[in-house]
């Protein structure tokens, strides 16, 4: 008879006292407004799944596109002028 038994690092990988840090809050945080216009994205494309596209719809993805596409250019700018001496960009 074989027994089953858990894997130790698998157990407490995920125990209740392992909290993210404050340097992952922080990044997390910061990209906040590309997850949500991701989300908005998704959740555009998610409404054209089951009929054929209206222009409304075709403008609604446009939409939802150029602000997840504006959000990441936002993203990478904050992170490359935080990465740059001096604040320059």
């Amino acid at each position: 008879m074989s027994h089953i038994v858990t894997v130790q690092d698998a157990v407490t990988a995920f125990a209740d006292w392992i909290e993210p840090t404050d340097a992952e809050l922080d990044a997390i945080e910061q990209e906040i407004p590309v997850i949500l216009a991701d989300v908005d994205l998704l959740d555009a494309q998610i409404i054209t799944l089951d009929r054929i596209p209206t222009e409304l719809d075709h403008q609604r993805l446009r939409r939802a596109r150029r602000r997840a596409l504006a959000a990441r250019v936002a993203l990478a700018n904050r992170t490359a002028s935080a990465a740059l001496p001096g604040g320059a960009a």
